[in-house]
């Protein structure tokens, strides 16, 4: 029977209703992990930049847990490497017998 239609009744079926409910819940399993890889990946690379180590943005499946890193990784020194020296001018070096 239609979803629409079930929802229509004034007593809907028990038995329709289960049926609905375990053809959706893996479907809510599968939107949780896509959501929790929207807001996990993100941090995983912004960690590993700022030379954090990138299993912290596990805490954001944490309650409140996506609250503590944004305020470890605004409030702390990053650790990221130091930009390579400059090259020495000129640079690329003139070809001999210039």
């Amino acid at each position: 029977m239609n979803f629409a239609f079930i929802l229509q009744q004034d007593q809907p079926d028990p038995q329709q209703v289960m049926k609905i409910m375990m053809a959706i819940m893996p479907l809510i399993g599968i939107i949780m992990i896509i959501g929790f890889a929207i807001v996990i990946l993100p941090f995983w690379f912004i960690c590993k930049k700022a030379g954090f180590s990138p299993w912290l943005s596990l805490l954001n499946i944490v309650p409140f847990g996506n609250l503590i890193l944004i305020y470890v990784l605004a409030f702390s020194e990053w650790r990221a490497p130091a930009a390579p020296p400059p090259m020495p001018y000129p640079y690329p070096p003139p070809p001999p017998g210039a």
